[in-house]
């Protein structure tokens, strides 16, 4: 990698309300945020747990967004999506963190290196961080994390559960 990782809004809140937001890490100990992206999660409110971690987590850094890219705004995602794959774009290398299907497509094309929450939890396990990924996988569905149950049981027979 050579840069830090960027992060879009729903792996953010996903973790931060599950309480995992260190799981942003297995990418890098720093992590990148839009200003696009931190706008979107601070007008959740200052008790909302994202909001809050994102003032006062010291790898979480924020970032000001570049020119959007003209591929990426084909794609016609959202402005937090674009904000992310553009970033990812203008330096190469860097790991866009995205769970939205259309971004992951857009990125798969550009040729953008991507992973989504449900990917850091298998990365994390696979790399002896976690000693399961199925607890942890659970306390995102209770986050509010969707994942359908195809998805989710070829993703832990993945690694071995």
């Amino acid at each position: 990698m050579s840069d830090a990782p960027v992060v879009n809004a729903s792996p953010l809140i996903y973790l931060a309300h599950a309480d995992l937001i260190e799981l942003l890490q297995v990418e890098g100990p720093q992590v990148h945020v839009t200003r696009t992206v931190a706008e979107e999660i601070l007008r959740r409110g200052p008790q909302d747990p994202t909001a809050q971690i994102l003032e006062n987590t010291p790898w979480l850094r924020q970032v000001e967004p570049v020119q959007p890219s003209p591929k990426v705004l084909s794609w016609k995602l959202g402005p937090g999506e674009t904000s992310v794959l553009s970033w990812a774009l203008v330096h190469p290398g860097t790991v866009a963190i995205v769970d939205d299907l259309a971004a992951r497509r857009c990125a798969e094309v550009l040729g953008v290196p991507f992973i989504g929450t449900l990917g850091l939890v298998l990365r994390a396990k696979r790399k002896g961080l976690l000693p399961a990924a199925r607890p942890v996988v659970d306390k995102l569905l209770v986050a509010g994390m969707y994942l359908s149950e195809r998805v989710l049981s070829r993703a832990l027979a993945l690694v071995g559960e």
